[in-house]
């Protein structure tokens, strides 16, 4: 009998971190997206989920003006982001944690004004268990910023691939039970302004 490591945990991200392996940054036209829907930081708290290698996290301190911090399930990911970020100050809390498992009562902040999750919802097991754990730190007025492929949009010679993209019952479960949606489309990722 054999056993499948979920895409969710760090058995998984690990060891493709560890190796060397890297991931699609954020574009400019991401970004000009992002400056649109989140609007100035002012200071204020953002937690980057799944921040990887911390692009995200050091455009939302250091562009947007965001107090950020990043996390991830991976230690190689943080330690990375942590020396890419070595000479700036202040530069964003990193931090190992588990998001889908983890005790978030550890994260600096009790609750944030943003909170991001760029190419990781795809990979949750738990999908609505995620969202609720989300929706738990983010404060009144806040905005959970999901970017996400969608099923559909890769072309036919794009066959390896077509699996990354959520099927419509994840994305009506991303947008369920908030006041305020946004949808922005960018070549094959959807990008998504959620406000309670």
């Amino acid at each position: 009998m054999s056993t499948t490591t979920s895409t969710a945990s760090p058995a998984y991200w690990e060891p493709l971190w560890a190796e060397g392996r890297r991931y699609r940054q954020p574009c400019e036209a991401e970004e000009q997206l992002m400056a649109e829907h989140l609007g100035p930081g002012k200071g204020r708290p953002a937690l980057d989920i799944g921040t990887g290698d911390g692009r995200l996290a050091r455009h939302l301190h250091h562009e947007l003006g965001y107090r950020a911090t990043g996390v991830d399930c991976s230690p190689s990911a943080v330690a990375l982001a942590a020396v890419h970020d070595s000479d700036a100050v202040p530069a964003p809390l990193w931090q190992c944690l588990d998001f889908a498992t983890g005790d978030l009562s550890t994260l600096p902040d009790a609750a944030y004004a943003l909170i991001t999750c760029r190419l990781v919802y795809r990979w949750m097991d738990d999908k609505a268990g995620f969202l609720d754990r989300v929706r738990s730190l983010l404060a009144p007025g806040g905005v959970f910023w999901v970017v996400t492929e969608v099923e559909g949009r890769r072309k036919a010679t794009e066959q390896a691939l077509h699996g990354l993209g959520i099927p419509p019952a994840d994305a009506e479960l991303l947008t369920t039970g908030w006041s305020v949606v946004r949808i922005a489309d960018l070549d094959v990722l959807r990008c998504y302004a959620l406000r309670p």
